[in-house]
């Protein structure tokens, strides 16, 4: 009985010890099969130390594959305290070189932490202390790689591009919205060491940075250089509050050009207010934008059939009552009796009180929201505003003949450029972009690609065919008449808005403004340009702004290579204009008898015997006075 009990203990024993076995057994099989992956990261990382490599941050270029925004090599201090073996010393040494104070310096040499960032002082070095430091080669000081955002350029397209703070993140602009792509993943170099820090001597790991994605922008740099040149001539002429501009493609809603001034330089963003460098002006402000949203109610009007440009008739005594308010036109007595197509060319706001009365509240806004205006464009910046217009249930007769030559109503500069590319472009509202395709850094694959977006539908071709007409009429004969460039078609329309604050009309203080475009019979350019409170000048916008877009429509003819048109109509002549005149074909005359036909102009020559070659050649239009070169040969 006793033998019997024992037998039955020893094998529950030996069951026990044989179940345990096969637990130990499958607890190492676990942790060394299935679950060694886990405890070997955990253990790798406990012994593990990792001086990181920072990726560069992904380039930003123009259309053309200039950079925009670019990247440039320094280095940065990181301690590892554990390793210094003399911190008094370190401390000093590196306090010298660093310009900081030794009380500072020694609490990051003497920091209870695996991995020391000297930071701000340490980041960023050049070349010069780099070298130093390096010179003499403490234990436990290390000089990183990092990379440091540079924009060659400078300050242009500075409110545009943005910028970055220290550790490499967008803080503005482009910088901000397209972070997550242009920011890369950080690498490293893994060392390993003991508990106290001290490093082994067991292969280090590098871990190679992924650079960020790549972005071209739909930016011309040579017309953005030509739009902030202006610009900048506008600030030193006119001593403005400020200034801004824009040039789209109207066929698309490529931005080509974008700027206001003051500007930036974003490599030195910390020197400037940065509540006035944060606001991208074409895109933020909103404001009256005067007789340029005269081509909104004038597209409006002309899709209803309500005026007919050349037959329908309007008598401009100087002045209208509306709902007990008196509204003047610009033109002290009037312009007297004008056909609809002279309303334009004259920007006749009494005109436009007609034409907003025969729209009416109803159709109007319709189409101002047909148009755009009231909310934003979409595009691919931050900041943008929506602008403000009337409470539709508020809506009076004198608010909508206001509405009607662009007053009382507050738009941003780039609602208005894409609202007048689809009255010109053939009626397609699109929405503007600036991004053209995002890349790979090193396979230059494709990740993204922009195409045009369209929006909707706003009036037929044929009212957008007559629109053209009515702004290439105002260049040649009317208000633009100083935006005229000869041979190549430019319409477009003035602006002059007085400012509100505090709900008042200021005295003396308008934006002035001008909108353009060409070939106006097939447009390839749109440009606008605002100067806000010009100084020692009349404040028109066909005296301050239209100049400045004529000069950039000149650089962009020269840029994008755009031949003359024909069919122009022909510029009516005001004082103190330049008159153009047709440049006579003199290859193959003697000088005497080419002397004679180039009369008008100032002729400079080269070689002997007769004409081969002229330029500019014939049948281009120039200003009287202007040079002519003759070169001669047999």
């Amino acid at each position: 009985m006793f033998i019997r009990k024992m037998n039955t203990r020893m094998r529950f024993i030996l069951l026990v010890i044989i179940f345990l076995f096969i637990v130990i057994i499958f607890k190492v099989f676990y942790i060394q099969v299935i679950d060694y992956k886990k405890l070997n990261t955990l253990a790798t990382n406990l012994w593990s130390r990792n001086l990181p490599i920072e990726a560069n941050r992904g380039y930003i270029y123009d259309v053309n594959g200039n950079v925009l925004a670019g990247s440039i090599t320094t280095t940065s201090l990181v301690l590892i305290p554990n390793q210094i073996k003399d911190k008094e010393d370190t401390a000093k040494k590196l306090s010298q070189i660093l310009n900081v104070s030794y009380e500072d310096m020694y609490k990051h040499v003497s920091k209870k932490t695996s991995i020391e960032r000297v930071h701000p002082e340490g980041r960023r070095l050049n070349q010069d202390i780099s070298s130093k430091i390096d010179e003499l080669k403490l234990p436990g000081v290390y000089l990183l790689k990092e990379s440091k955002r540079n924009y060659p350029n400078n300050n242009l397209l500075s409110h545009t591009l943005g910028y970055v703070g220290i550790d490499n993140q967008g803080l503005s602009g482009l910088e901000l919205t397209y972070d997550k792509y242009l920011t890369g993943s950080n690498g490293a170099i893994k060392y390993f060491s003991d508990a106290k820090g001290n490093k082994l001597q067991l292969n280090g790991i590098y871990e190679q940075p992924t650079d960020g994605m790549n972005i071209t922008l739909t930016i011309n740099i040579k017309i953005q250089e030509a739009l902030e040149r202006e610009l900048k001539n506008a600030s030193k002429r006119y001593n403005p509050d400020q200034a801004w501009g824009i040039v789209m493609n109207p066929n698309t809603g490529e931005i080509l050009a974008l700027a206001s001034t003051p500007d930036y330089n974003p490599n030195d963003y910390k020197k400037y207010d940065l509540n006035k460098i944060n606001k991208n002006l074409p895109i933020w402000m909103t404001y009256e934008p005067g007789s340029t949203f005269k081509i909104i109610s004038l597209s409006s009007a002309l899709e209803e059939k309500l005026i007919d440009l050349d037959k329908d008739t309007f008598n401009d005594s100087g002045s209208v009552k509306v709902s007990g308010a008196t509204i003047h036109c610009w033109k002290h007595g009037g312009h007297g009796h004008q056909t609809y197509l002279q309303v334009v060319e004259n920007s006749c706001n009494t005109g436009f009180v007609n034409i907003g009365f025969k729209l009416g509240k109803d159709r109007l806004f319709s189409y101002i929201n047909k148009f755009g205006f009231g909310s934003k464009t979409g595009i691919e910046l931050n900041g943008e505003e929506n602008g403000i217009m009337f409470n539709k249930d508020r809506i009076g007769d004198l608010e909508t003949v206001t509405t009607a030559f662009g007053q009382g109503v507050s738009v941003t500069a780039l609602q208005q450029v894409t609202a007048v590319s689809a009255a010109i472009n053939g009626g397609t509202l699109y929405k503007p972009y600036i991004v053209k395709s995002i890349n790979d850094p090193v396979t230059n694959q494709v990740i993204k690609y922009n195409l045009p977006t369209k929006v909707r539908n706003t009036i037929s071709k044929e009212t957008s065919d007559k629109v053209r007409y009515a702004l290439e009429s105002v260049v040649a004969r009317g208000t633009g008449h100083n935006a005229y460039i000869a041979g190549y078609r430019v319409g477009g329309k003035t602006g002059t808005a007085q400012k509100v604050k505090n709900g008042v009309y200021m005295t003396g203080n308008y934006i002035t403004s001008f909108i353009g475009f060409f070939p106006a019979d097939d447009p390839e350019v749109i440009v606008y340009i605002a100067v806000d409170n010009a100084k020692g000048v009349t404040q028109y916008g066909g005296t301050v702004a239209a100049p400045l877009a004529r000069n950039v429509m000149t650089s962009i003819i020269d840029i994008l290579d755009i031949k003359p048109r024909e069919n122009e109509i022909e510029k009516e002549f005001v004082y103190l204009d330049k008159e153009y005149v047709n440049v006579p074909n003199v290859i193959g005359l003697d000088l005497k008898e080419s002397k004679k036909l180039l009369k008008d102009f100032k002729v400079i020559t080269e070689g002997k015997g007769k004409i081969i070659y002229q330029t500019p050649p014939a049948n281009n239009k120039i200003a009287k006075g202007e040079t002519i070169r003759l070169f001669l040969g047999d």
